[in-house]
């Protein structure tokens, strides 16, 4: 009986090792995803405009008519424009200044995947564009507000 409960033990604590290990690499994926989609979307832009790009993202993750996961949602076709304006996507092969913000970004998309109850706005936010466009979709949507370069609807 001990001997069974031993290999019992082991297995799930491997299983448990596996799947630690496994959602460890989703996190930094998806945080990675989420950084690169904060930085190509608002560096430059205050806090509350890089976190409303957040907000939207998360948003669009939890949300039936999107993928349901950070990468999904940052990678989904045509969707939000750096993914597919034929330019290189590395934030490392920037200028210094971008690398800078580059770190400061990895770091708030960390915050705002694992505390993002305490940071994200919570406006319900689902899109956005530049100020500088005007989608014909906008609208069909109700706004929220304009922060920096960007105007969210929901």
């Amino acid at each position: 009986m001990k001997r069974v409960a031993n290999a019992l033990l082991v297995s799930i604590l491997t299983t448990w090792a596996f799947v630690s290990i496994a959602q460890a690499e989703i996190s930094k994926k998806e945080t990675y995803c989420l950084a690169q989609n904060m930085f190509f979307e608002a560096r430059g832009e205050s806090l509350d405009g890089q976190l409303m790009v957040a907000e939207v993202t998360i948003n669009r993750a939890n949300h039936e008519k999107f993928p349901n996961s950070v990468c999904g949602v940052v990678w989904q076709q045509k969707q939000f424009s750096w993914t597919h304006d034929g330019k290189h996507d590395d934030p490392t092969r920037m200028g210094k200044t971008d690398r800078l913000e580059w770190e400061k970004i990895k770091h708030l998309a960390n915050l705002v995947l694992n505390e993002g109850n305490h940071i994200l706005p919570k406006t319900g936010a689902l899109y956005y564009h530049a100020t500088y466009v005007k989608p014909v979709w906008r609208h069909k949507l109700t706004y929220i507000k304009t922060v920096g370069a960007h105007k969210f609807y929901k």
